[in-house]
């Protein structure tokens, strides 16, 4: 299962990490972001071990999502080692997400 990341937890969990990390910007009341959650868990357990996946309500941690200039959901961002190495903004097919995670995990 996802993780949830807040403004609390994201540089222990994100910033710190050893594996890449996969953070989904997201809120409730977004139609695309209720498309991308089912496919964000689905990665979470094909990735479980390899790399961290995590969501983040835009509405409930507007520090995280200030910091990295989040204006549209949902925005999928993927970071290495505290750089966001890669960006998805927009619902897109798991296969795009899945390849953009392949390339941090070579």
């Amino acid at each position: 299962m996802a993780l949830e990341i807040t403004d609390a937890n994201f540089e222990e969990v994100v910033m710190k990490s050893d594996k890449p990390v996969l953070v989904d910007f997201w809120a409730e009341w977004c139609g695309p972001c209720r498309m991308v959650g089912p496919v964000v868990e689905e990665i979470s357990k094909d990735y479980d071990g390899r790399a961290v996946v995590g969501k983040v309500d835009v509405d409930n941690n507007p520090q995280i999502s200030a910091k990295f200039g989040i204006r549209n959901i949902p925005t999928i961002l993927f970071i290495k080692n505290g750089q966001v190495v890669d960006k998805q903004v927009g619902a897109v097919p798991k296969s795009i997400l899945s390849g953009k995670l392949d390339a941090q995990l070579a």
